[in-house]
């Protein structure tokens, strides 16, 4: 596989410096993608660069992921228009530890071939570099007339932001710029690869090489585009914030609800880019698509692919059963198989009321009593008995025999939720405390 040929035809590369493709056909090559660790998970917004180092392995390549332990102790200023805070050290290696987790499931960096993944951390070859070493050796290279055309420090001092911008964030160029150096001398990395944001600092890297080592010392830098919606919109935002690698900030089902729900124009996109499946492949899968739309068929296997390779095949496949108890045929089986928070994820829109347990100890209440008195799931008493007695009330996805059927602690679902439904699709939950 040549890695400029499959990045193109998915759409991945915004922009490319000469002799970046003659480079990489030349043999193994070794190049690394920056992450800013100011959280202990990725979010779907960094997927398109680990997809980058992934399609960079898959291609024969050496990938470094390198995590900002230094650098994210200030902040790239790159598309921000206010100083971000600035991590400890404690919290930065906890958030450093997990990242690698993550990134696992993407490169290998266990087996013995030549090309294996690495993980480096740039606090590792700063934390005892000086301020006047740094200031002697590399700042000397590059003018301060270089760093002010750059435009993320232009946009800053223009007006963005109403304090202007630091020296601290005014050298972060220089230092992503020295981590280059740095992994072009000791690792023979000769690639830098980022989002399209990062042009600037990467750049500043290239020009650090070549200032410093000289002319002959050639280095390279590959973009991918910022990810948007058809919209034009902010990829991976939700009305409730990012789409979290961690299952804990985001749950499976969740996760695989956001990718099942894109557009069809969005899916199209996404399915080249957040998928490793070849060409010819989606091109069957676009194909089929068009035929009818309604059935989702981009939108099922974006979601499918994705959600196995960040979590897991179980993870997908209760996803889908999840995905199944509100528009399908589910039993109680797949009801009671649901975790707490993949319960509440799949519930969040429906109405919720609570009752105290001590009506549910001993003998029970009468279901009627519940659902209708305890927990306004019905508008009275006779309309709840009516529809039972015409098969239209079920308890946790079982049909409710009798309206005075006694409900105990024992039909709890984890022990705290009561499902009930009314017809096909409405449903409600009783939440004991």
């Amino acid at each position: 596989m040549d890695f400029v040929e499959e990045l193109t035809w998915r759409g991945m590369i915004h922009q490319m410096m000469p002799g970046t493709d003659e480079m990489l056909k030349k043999g193994m090559a070794t190049a690394y993608l920056g992450i800013d660790p100011t959280a202990d998970s990725l979010h779907i917004g960094h997927l398109c660069g680990v997809m980058m180092l992934r399609h960079f392995q898959r291609c024969g390549h050496k990938p470094l992921a390198l995590v900002g332990g230094a650098t994210g102790m200030i902040g790239d200023p790159s598309g921000k228009s206010q100083e971000r805070n600035l991590l400890d050290e404690a919290t930065l290696a906890h958030n450093v530890s997990c990242i690698k987790a993550q990134l696992s499931r993407f490169l290998d960096f266990e087996s013995d071939a030549p090309n294996k993944a690495e993980l480096v951390n740039n606090y590792d070859w700063m934390k005892n570099y000086t301020f006047l070493d740094f200031a002697r050796e590399i700042g000397k290279c590059i003018t301060v007339n270089y760093m002010m055309a750059k435009d993320s420090v232009k946009r800053r001092l223009n007006g963005e932001a109403q304090d202007g911008m630091s020296f601290t964030e005014f050298t972060y160029q220089l230092l992503q710029g020295y981590d280059f150096l740095h992994l072009y001398e000791e690792k023979g990395c000769r690639l830098q690869l980022g989002g399209s944001d990062q042009w600037g600092n990467i750049t500043t890297g290239t020009e650090l090489i070549r200032r410093k080592l000289g002319n002959e010392n050639e280095a390279f830098a590959l973009t991918c585009p910022l990810i948007t919606k058809a919209d034009g919109k902010k990829f991976g935002k939700t009305e409730k914030g990012n789409i979290w690698l961690d299952r804990t900030r985001t749950s499976p089902y969740v996760f695989y609800q956001f990718w099942l729900n894109v557009g069809d124009e969005d899916a199209e996109r996404y399915i080249k880019i957040f998928t490793s499946l070849d060409k010819n492949t989606i091109e069957a899968l676009v194909e089929e698509h068009k035929q009818d739309p309604g059935r989702r068929v981009l939108q099922k296997k974006l979601a499918e692919e994705v959600t196995i390779m960040v979590h897991s095949r179980e993870d997908y496949e209760l996803a889908l059963e999840a995905s199944n108890i509100l528009f399908g045929k589910a039993t109680k089986e797949s009801l009671v198989k649901l975790d707490e928070q993949t319960l509440l994820d799949v519930f969040s829109g429906v109405p919720q009321f609570e009752v105290s347990r001590s009506l549910l100890e001993g003998e029970g209440i009468k279901a009627v009593d519940l659902v209708a008195e305890q927990a306004q799931c019905f508008a009275s008493k006779g309309e709840m008995r009516k529809l039972t007695q015409g098969g239209g009330v079920s308890i946790n996805k079982e049909k409710l025999a009798a309206f005075d059927q006694m409900i105990t602690t024992a039909d709890l679902l984890d022990d705290k939720y009561i499902l009930v439904q009314q017809g096909k699709k409405k449903y409600f939950l009783i939440i004991v405390k």
